[in-house]
């Protein structure tokens, strides 16, 4: 089960997970697999809070940390800069929304979330690595485009390793030219910011196209099966994203949990209504309304997080009742993977389970083979 993986992480598993939740981290990485926190939405005096829990419950062992550093960004500012450019009819829109679907506001004193903040993306970005490598970070991703160089040059001094999810060859060979240690070759049933191409047709392409670098399979993949299919295309490894959303430890809104476990893989749609940038959600009130005709368009990162970040936040708020308006409106990004999601599960156990089929799955190919022989 040994992959360049494993020893590129220091990881009992080639199973990489990708998760928001701190209880996540520690149950995988507990359990022989790599995890990776996703750090954009915090504050370097959250984020600090969070790894510092980590590092508590994971007894010193290496886990990831993924920053957003987008290469594109539409503007530079403070949030009330930002705010300031946003157009009159697209937050007209956003307030009938919050109108028709009946969505009240949020109570005094909640803590709004604000996505992808609208401050100079690069200096808060630095700001949160300064906050990662004080800790045992053996890690870096990015999920936005090739890593800047100082930030490649400063995870190799700290021992780290470095990646970069790429969503077509050449996005793949400028990561590998710029220094990463391996590459994330996402497909299009990935959950989140993802690209055109399917995992299947994606993952052989990044494999030749960066040879002898590293590939790590992402997108549609949750169970030991898939995970093999995706080493036998090449991959030393899997990402995995939305499986981890079905978890018990997993901080998931309840509604988004209950949404998850009835959906088929046609529940999910690649949408800029959320950030800005093409992102696959679950399909919901909030997505269709968006995609109507007669909608603004979705506007540029971070313009659209600002806009719709309260709207979400009351959303999320609120969706407590099944069929109720913030109950219809509410999404969250996930993969066509979701239709296989049909329990929720302890993450350890998620993981054991996943790694059992795929030694089942190998098992069988060595039957295979040998009977050929």
């Amino acid at each position: 089960m040994r992959t360049k993986l494993c020893d590129l992480l220091s990881c009992e598993f080639p199973v990489v997970a990708f998760t928001h939740c701190r209880d996540v981290v520690a149950a995988v990485t507990n359990a022989g697999g790599y995890a990776v926190f996703g750090a954009t939405s915090h504050t370097p005096e959250s984020l600090e809070v969070e790894l510092r829990w980590i590092d508590d419950h994971t007894g010193g062992k290496p886990y990831g940390i993924d920053i957003l550093i987008p290469a594109k960004y539409e503007a530079n500012r403070g949030r009330s800069d930002v705010e300031q450019q946003l157009p009159a009819a697209h937050v007209e829109f956003v307030d009938h929304l919050m109108e028709k679907y009946d969505v009240p506001p949020l109570p005094e004193g909640h803590a709004l979330y604000k996505g992808l903040r609208a401050e100079n993306a690069a200096d808060k970005a630095r700001e949160l690595i300064d906050v990662a490598f004080r800790h045992p970070i053996g890690l870096f991703a990015s999920a936005l485009g090739t890593p800047p160089a100082d930030v490649i040059e400063r995870a190799h001094q700290k021992g780290a390793v470095v990646a970069a999810l790429a969503g077509k060859p050449r996005h793949a060979e400028k990561h590998r030219d710029a220094g990463v240690d391996f590459v994330v070759a996402q497909g299009y049933e990935a959950g989140g910011h993802t690209g055109e191409i399917t995992t299947m047709v994606l993952v052989p392409d990044v494999v030749d196209a960066v040879a002898p670098l590293p590939v790590v399979a992402a997108g549609g993949i949750a169970s030991g099966r898939q995970m093999a299919a995706a080493v036998a295309l090449g991959a030393a490894g899997v990402w995995t994203g939305s499986m981890w959303l079905a978890t018990e430890e997993a901080e998931t809104h309840p509604m988004v949990q209950k949404i998850m476990l009835r959906a088929s893989s046609s529940d999910t749609l690649r949408s800029r209504c959320i950030t800005g940038k093409t992102v696959r959600v679950l399909r919901s009130a909030w997505t269709d309304e968006w995609e109507s005709p007669d909608t603004p368009d979705p506007l540029p990162m971070p313009l659209q997080s600002t806009l719709v970040s309260e709207a979400r936040a009351r959303i999320a708020n609120s969706a407590n009742t099944e069929g109720s308006g913030p109950s219809r409106l509410i999404t969250n990004p996930c993969g066509q993977v979701v239709g296989r999601l049909n329990a929720v599960k302890p993450a350890r156990q998620m993981l054991l389970e996943m790694v059992e089929e795929y030694a089942d799955v190998v098992s069988q190919f060595a039957a295979l083979a040998a009977a050929v022989v």
